[in-house]
């Protein structure tokens, strides 16, 4: 009898491991505050807690979530039905009043989302179960909107006084920076920042689980030989960003397997155009280089970008002249993908005629956890400008302080991505391509660069609604942004993700898997 008792507690034990996942990778998230930051790893995993009124699914759809249909009942008046019966982690009900709640607080200052949030219009209970949005202009895609828009208790934020998201950039402390209470399908359990995050299953969750996960750990490794050594080991189970170098070596060992995928989101090259003199930087006349245009060109012809994709990235890069986190967002238009070429003759030539012959010296903010091999490019981007003789000097830290330093724009130049689950041009348009500006407009456009005629036509694509006029509309937005290299394109990254064997985990372009539909067998 006691034989078979330990080895039915052997069994269980297996089994309760079998259906835990370690997953890992260079960064950690930033807070569990879900409105604080706007950042893929901050929002993957905060995504396993918090849910929003519509959903992606694995091919990058829009499905019902915390809302079971909406209806556009007006061009400026959208109707969402909420899901009945759904509770958030500490039994309390989920109801319209948490829906006004959220994106009330998403309107916040310190919330970088607060643009998304401006643009589906003011939330109005009808009754606990409908809510009624009024917008101030039409708004095409406010179903995809809301995607990205996590709801929270309002009697849990009340209760602990984060009516607020924190001030992330002012490395503001609240009690949501470290707890969380969503309507999700993991509750977080624990949180060592740096070390572990731990989530279990939600027992009360209202979906139905597609994979067997009772847990799943967290484990940022920034080193990247060692977080391979942790994958071949067996220390973890998942690895999300392998190193590009070590992608072949891996899918040779029997007990791996490798997942490709080409990631929708763009990495690109940011210049301060807003000072009239470099903040991190020198220049002979004592000027911004970055406001001339033919300094903005002779940088983008400067770059190798086919060394970049097959010396530093192993092939895992796409190269692209877009200003969209998927080809997508430029229907499909090949000469808004089309780079400048790399001739390093004519840079020279740019910069002499813009009077920087002998160039200038400039800091490069550089992230060293965010991006595959995000340090190493900017060490390749300042060898390559150094033949135009710009002297850059690479300023690389932890995403936790390169993020805080963009958002108080204290950069001149700066290497950063954007992309998400959306393929929509609006995603990268309005945030990060457009002016500065009220309601969250501009938000991430660190550089602070000024085109009006591109800012004017991507203001009118926002609100218009009819498909063919709207397309020519994002085009000629782009194509005006492209003519004036208000940032610099480099890649779309190509995201190998590895696993064991034992693990199947669906591919996704927006770089993050929901931890429902992830099966560890034995």
């Amino acid at each position: 009898m006691l034989r078979l008792a330990a080895v039915l507690l052997a069994f269980a034990t297996a089994c309760a491991q079998a259906q835990t996942l370690r997953w890992s990778a260079q960064g950690d998230m930033q807070t569990t505050d879900p409105h604080s930051q706007n950042e893929v790893t901050t929002n993957s995993l905060n995504n396993q807690v918090y849910e929003t009124l519509t959903r992606r699914t694995k091919d990058m759809g829009i499905a019902p979530s915390l809302a079971t249909e909406w209806t556009q009942v007006s061009p400026r008046v959208w109707r969402f039905k909420l899901r009945p019966g759904v509770k958030f982690h500490d039994g309390t009900p989920f109801t319209a009043d948490d829906v006004v709640f959220s994106m009330q607080r998403l309107r916040d200052p310190n919330a970088p989302q607060r643009v998304y949030a401006n643009a589906v219009g003011i939330p109005k209970a009808v009754d606990p179960l409908t809510v009624v949005f009024e917008l101030d202009r039409p708004n095409p895609i406010v179903p995809e909107l809301m995607s990205t828009l996590y709801i929270m208790s309002r009697r849990w934020c009340e209760a602990h006084r984060v009516t607020r998201p924190l001030d992330f950039k002012q490395q503001e402390e609240s009690y949501a920076s470290q707890n969380a209470n969503g309507t999700g399908p993991f509750m977080l359990v624990s949180r060592q920042p740096g070390v572990k995050t731990v989530f279990r299953r939600n027992p009360n969750w209202w979906n139905r689980f597609e994979g067997n996960l009772q847990e799943f750990i967290y484990l940022p490794i920034a080193n990247d030989a060692t977080r391979t050594a942790a994958l071949i080991s067996g220390e973890v189970d998942f690895v999300l960003d392998p190193p590009p170098r070590d992608v072949a070596r891996l899918r040779t060992l029997p007990q791996l397997k490798v997942l490709d995928g080409e990631e929708n989101r763009l990495v690109y090259i940011g210049m301060d155009q807003t000072r009239d003199q470099l903040l991190h930087g020198r220049s002979p006349d004592g000027r911004n280089p970055f406001k001339d245009l033919r300094v903005r060109k002779a940088l983008y012809h400067a770059i190798d970008i086919e060394a970049i994709k097959t010396k530093l990235m192993s092939g895992y890069s796409a190269p692209t002249g877009g200003l969209t986190p998927s080809p997508r967002g430029a229907y499909g238009d090949a000469a808004l993908e089309t780079r400048l070429p790399y001739d390093v003759a004519l840079a020279r030539k740019l910069m002499a005629e813009a009077g920087y012959a002998d160039g200038f010296d400039v800091t490069l903010d550089c992230p060293n956890n965010r991006y595959i091999n995000d340090e190493r490019i900017c060490i390749a981007l300042a060898s390559m400008w150094a033949q135009i003789k710009v002297r850059v000097k690479v300023n690389a830290m932890p995403r936790s302080l390169f993020f805080p330093k963009l958002e108080k724009f204290d950069t001149s130049l700066y290497l950063a991505g954007w992309g998400g689950g959306s393929t929509d041009a609006e995603i990268m348009l309005t945030p990060v391509l457009r002016n500065r500006g009220s309601q969250g407009v501009g938000v991430s456009n660190y550089g602070g660069s000024i085109n009006d005629e591109a800012d004017t036509i991507a203001a009118a694509s926002t609100v218009e609604t009819d498909p063919k006029k709207r397309e020519v509309l994002v085009k000629s937005a782009l194509r005006a942004f492209r003519e004036q290299v208000n940032i610099i394109p480099l890649h779309r990254q190509v995201i190998p993700w590895a696993m064991k064997r034992e693990v199947s985990i669906p591919h996704s372009p927006n770089n993050w898997t929901n931890m429902d539909w992830v099966t560890v067998s034995k």
